[in-house]
């Protein structure tokens, strides 16, 4: 039920957004607590949409095979499995400081909210990328106890990288979408002028990233991280076309994961060097 995989989506950038609000490496408590904490929370997150949207799945020939819809998990184990994930995050936002327990239930809602979006609005894939993109300003709130609006730049980048790629996720369903009722961008626009959206989200999230070089006085390894990106972007974009999405697993799974570990792998090293 749980994609641990998927975890590496966010995990980077909050290890990245650690990173900043340290200057460098935060102390080992603080990586150990915070990676918890992200674990948790994202393992809430999924085991609550696949309870919520068990019906659906069950429905829809793409997702039938899942592990509610197909009976191999009971809704009462999922139930519990949130529940002491999300018992797990809260004691971890306790280990970092007090403001991250006390903001640990309301990130908790974001991440649940989002389950329920695509019933009631096409731009449920930018609720997705907020409930990814609060991770790096959760982190810096870990690790400084406050929160500096520079960092929310980085929220925002990925806020439209997730959303970008959600679209490209949601292309697959249209005609399920229409049929059952549920909101998404591809099933008003169609998947080409979809694909144009989720571009222009991506090129957004581009700029965004560049914004963090003055904010943060970055230097030439963070520059290379944001070309990296920008080259699997590009490469991603172009495994996705309108009349062809036999290679959608390979741009939503591979290719993301690469970008947030190359990110922060290259912002990483330029604030290591600069140290």
């Amino acid at each position: 039920m749980i994609k641990w995989e998927h975890s590496i989506f966010a995990l980077p950038f909050a290890l990245c957004g650690a990173m900043l609000a340290a200057s460098g490496l935060p102390t080992a408590h603080q990586l150990l607590w915070i990676v918890i904490a992200m674990i948790a929370a994202r393992s809430a997150a999924m085991a609550f949409n696949r309870l919520a949207d068990a019906a659906i799945d069950a429905a829809n020939p793409r997702t039938s095979t899942r592990a509610l819809p197909a009976g191999h998990l009971s809704p009462a184990f999922v139930t519990t499995f949130i529940m002491i994930s999300c018992a797990i995050f809260i004691f971890a936002a306790a280990q970092l400081n007090r403001l991250t327990l006390w903001l640990s239930p309301v990130a908790l809602a974001v991440l649940i909210l989002y389950s329920y979006t695509k019933r009631f609005t096409r731009w449920s894939h930018l609720v997705l990328g907020f409930a990814l993109g609060i991770a790096p300003s959760a982190a810096w709130i870990a690790v400084r106890g406050s929160l500096d609006p520079r960092i929310l730049i980085l929220t925002a980048a990925v806020t439209f990288w997730v959303a970008g790629f959600d679209i490209l996720y949601a292309c697959q369903d249209i005609q399920f979408d229409r049929d059952a009722g549920l909101h998404s961008i591809p099933r008003y626009l169609g998947i080409s002028r979809s694909l144009w959206i989720a571009r222009a989200f991506h090129i957004t999230m581009l700029l965004l990233l560049t914004a963090l070089f003055p904010a943060f006085a970055l230097g030439k390894l963070s520059f290379a991280g944001v070309a990296a990106v920008a080259l699997l972007l590009l490469y991603e974009h172009s495994l996705v076309k309108s009349d062809d999405l036999s290679k959608l697993n390979a741009a939503f799974c591979t290719m993301n994961g690469v970008i947030s570990v190359v990110f922060a792998f290259f912002v990483g090293a330029d604030l290591l060097f600069r140290k």
